[in-house]
């Protein structure tokens, strides 16, 4: 199924919802390149968010991963698995506004249990001094009215298959307007 046009498509949503599992399928299904931008951090920095965190603060990792998201931004075509914070600034709104944007529900209780089972503290360090469960609340109160408002759909949390035929929909309901 060839997309409507070639803006890129965007997930979003919290850590551990499924962003980059869905992106690699989608893109795959789609037949268009899929960038993680976790991992673009890692590959351009040559250095761990964490790492980076550790050093300089969340606000040095938010500059790093705007200016990546910004670069990722100019090349059309693209599935994007962003950052969970990704959406924190108002720089990266406005590059999302012109894509198609996918916010991947997750309840938190899933959320916890997936980090607990994969905590990847290189690739997803604390964001509090929180617990883990508070965490996840507190990162969730804030940040989902930034996902609402920028989605152009909202995925609820489905196994990956459904994942992928609701993305699938949206998208064959986009191109058909």
């Amino acid at each position: 199924m060839p997309p409507a046009d070639d803006r890129n498509i965007y997930l979003i949503g919290p850590r551990a919802s499924g962003k980059t599992t869905l992106g690699k399928r989608l893109a795959e299904r789609l037949g268009r390149p899929f960038t993680d931008l976790d991992a673009v951090f890692v590959e351009v920095r040559g250095e761990t968010i964490a790492d980076l965190v550790a050093r300089e603060g969340w606000d040095a990792f938010r500059r790093a991963e705007a200016a990546i998201l910004a670069e990722t931004g100019k090349r059309p075509g693209q599935v994007v698995a962003t950052g969970g914070g990704a959406v924190l600034l108002p720089e990266n709104r406005e590059i999302l506004s012109h894509g198609l944007v996918f916010y991947l529900q997750a309840d938190p209780d899933r959320l916890v249990e997936r980090l607990m089972a994969d905590l990847n503290e290189a690739q997803r360090p604390k964001l509090t001094a929180l617990g883990l469960r508070e965490e996840i609340a507190a990162t969730l109160a804030e940040r989902e009215p930034l996902y609402l408002a920028c989605a152009h759909a909202c995925l609820p949390e489905r196994g990956i298959d459904e994942l992928l035929d609701f993305a699938l929909r949206a998208l064959a309901a986009w191109r058909a307007e």
